[in-house]
């Protein structure tokens, strides 16, 4: 179980080369299958996709427990990061009824998990590490994130404009959510290499994330998370606009949102 590579997989090296084209490889087929299914079994699909991801996560925090950190605990893997969002989305779709929230979660979806998916696999640092099972974990988890963007988007085709706010809001919801973990956790270990950074916004130490860790230095953590958090919402808004533009219906300054 505790299978390594022989030595750690390197950015741009040909273990990241060949996820990324076995996952651009896969979900094209998985759009010409799913692109003419119907709604209800898009969101069944869905769901089903959020469930897979959760059974995985459990064996991922089981493995980690055992074969990482030699039985002690240790939330560094604490499944609550952006990338975590798409799981719970997917899974809680069905059950969500109100179709404001519920294209929430589908715009959420098609926007914050899709940056956040992109950005995860062309800079994989992170993902690229010694035990076998825990990279194919990683890139697996991000390449049925792409699939979920699919099923989201298609839906949100099949429906009218959904406004952005609501997934803005749920975005906020979820940081907060992060942070109090953050802060909760740094509390009760007070160790960097045992407390969780869920979103990367903690206030106990600077991010490690490129540029935004020099922000953090030169004018404050707080400064920085809230820049952060802002970049992420501005790309994900523009994703919105450019997905509604030419993969939806409907003009993103005309067409009739949800209310």
């Amino acid at each position: 179980m505790g299978i390594t590579f022989a030595s750690t997989p390197r950015l741009f090296g040909f273990i990241h080369i060949l996820s990324l084209f076995l996952i651009t490889f896969f979900n094209l087929f998985f759009y010409l299958w799913a692109r003419k299914k119907g709604e209800e079994k898009l969101l069944q699909t869905l769901h089903f996709l959020g469930l897979l991801m959760l059974i995985a996560e459990a064996f991922k925090q089981w493995f980690c427990y055992i074969y990482v950190f030699d039985t002690k605990l240790n939330l560094w893997f604490f499944p609550w990061q952006l990338c975590s969002m798409a799981m719970y989305c997917s899974f809680f779709v069905t059950y969500i009824k109100n179709l404001k929230w519920q294209n929430a979660l589908l715009v959420f979806l098609a926007t914050y998990s899709l940056f956040s998916d992109l950005v995860a696999l062309i800079l994989p640092y992170d993902m690229l590490r010694d035990q076998v099972i825990l990279t194919v974990h990683s890139f697996a988890y991000h390449g049925l994130i792409l699939s979920e963007v699919i099923l989201a988007l298609l839906v949100l085709k099949k429906r009218k404009k959904a406004a952005f706010l609501p997934a803005l809001q749920l975005f906020l919801l979820m940081a907060l959510i992060a942070e109090i973990i953050n802060v909760a956790s740094h509390l009760i270990f007070n160790d960097i290499y045992v407390e969780p950074n869920m979103f990367y916004i903690s206030f106990s130490y600077p991010t490690t994330q490129p540029v935004f860790h020099e922000i953090a230095v030169r004018f404050g953590i707080v400064t920085e998370i809230i820049v952060y958090l802002s970049v992420i919402s501005l790309f994900s808004y523009l994703f919105y606009r450019l997905e509604y533009r030419f993969l939806l219906s409907g003009d993103p300054d005309h067409a009739k949102t949800d209310q």
